[in-house]
C-alpha cells in the first residue's frame, strides 16, 4: 500500500507547552532555563552546522572509521529499539522525538504505524520528507518541525527518543519524559548516555577542545540514577528492558518504560 506522507513541514512557536487540555503543564513537566538554552545549541548544531555532515552518516556514503563505528552502533541501537515495540503497528500512533533524517520512522511506518516525526532542524526534517520512498507499505509519516512536547502532536502509543535526549541533564530528560508519558498510552522507549570510564573519558577529553563545530557536550549519567529519576518522575511507569551499545566512538544505552 502507497501512502502519502500527510503532512508538510509545520513550524511549532517557541512558546513554552501547554498541558494535554490547553492549560498550563504541571510544573514538574516544564522545561527549565537550561533546556531551552541546550535546545538552542542543538539546533545550531544540527540545522546549521553538521547538517550534511549528519545526512552522510545516515546514508550509504562512505565515512572514515570514527564515524563507521558510529553508523555501526546507531544501526544497531534502532535495530534494538524497533524490537521492543510490536511488529504490527497497524492503526498505533508511534512519535519518533528527534527524528533527524528519518530511519525510524520509515522502519516504523513500514509496519504499519501512523508516525509523527519531529526535529528540531528544518534542514534534517525537509531532508528525510524527499528522501522517503513513495511506498511506506501500511504506514504513514507525518513531519514536523519543533519541540517534542508541543500538545498539538496528540497522543501516542508508543513514543521513542533515540539519542535525542543525550545532550540534556537528566533532571531535563525526566521532566520532558513526564511530559511524553502524560500523552502516551504503550511505550516509552529512549536512550541515555551512560556514564562509563570510557565515555567520561572521552567526554572530559572534549570539554579540553574549542568549541569549533562539535556537537553539543552529551550528559553522561548512571543507569541506576537515571532508572531512580524516571520510576520517581513518571508516575503510573516504571523502567522495564535495557540494552547498551559500545561500539567505537558510539556508546549509548536503551532503556524501555512502560505502565505496571
Amino acid at each position: 500500500m502507497s501512502v502519502a506522507l500527510s503532512s508538510p513541514v509545520t513550524p511549532v512557536p517557541e512558546s513554552a507547552p501547554q498541558g494535554v487540555d490547553g492549560g498550563a503543564p504541571p510544573a514538574e513537566h516544564t522545561p527549565s532555563e537550561t533546556y531551552h538554552r541546550r535546545r538552542g545549541e542543538m539546533l545550531q548544531y544540527f540545522d546549521r552546522t553538521a547538517a550534511d555532515a549528519w545526512k552522510r552518516l545516515t546514508s550509504d556514503a562512505p565515512v572514515n572509521r570514527i564515524r563507521a563505528t558510529v553508523r555501526a552502533g546507531r544501526d544497531e541501537m534502532r535495530n534494538t529499539m524497533l524490537s521492543w515495540l510490536p511488529d504490527d503497528l497497524r492503526g498505533k500512533r508511534v512519535l519518533d522525538a528527534g527524528c533527524g533524517t528519518g530511519t525510524f520512522s520509515l522502519e516504523a511506518a513500514r509496519r504499519g504505524a501512523h508516525v509523527i516525526a519531529i526535529d528540531l532542524s528544518p534542514t534534517l526534517v525537509q531532508h528525510a520528507r524527499e528522501s522517503m520512498p513513495d511506498d511506506l507499505g501500511a504506514g504513514s509519516i507525518e513531519f514536523h518541525v519543533g519541540d517534542l512536547l508541543d500538545p498539538a502532536l496528540g497522543r501516542f502509543d508508543h513514543v521513542v527518543a533515540m539519542d535525542s535526549l543525550i545532550h540534556y541533564r537528566a533532571p531535563d530528560a525526566v521532566r520532558v519524559l513526564a511530559g511524553l508519558a502524560a500523552r502516551t498510552d504503550g511505550s516509552i522507549v529512549f536512550t541515555f548516555a551512560p556514564r562509563t570510564v570510557l565515555l567520561t573519558l572521552m567526554w572530559t577529553a572534549g570539554r579540553l577542545f574549542p568549541r569549533g563545530d562539535k556537537s553539543p557536550a552529551i550528559e553522561p549519567v548512571g543507569q541506576r540514577k537515571i532508572a531512580r529519576r524516571v520510576n520517581k518522575g513518571l508516575d503510573g511507569w516504571h523502567t522495564a528492558r535495557t540494552h547498551r551499545v559500545n561500539r567505537g566512538f558510539y556508546i549509548s544505552q536503551a532503556l524501555e518504560v512502560v505502565r505496571p
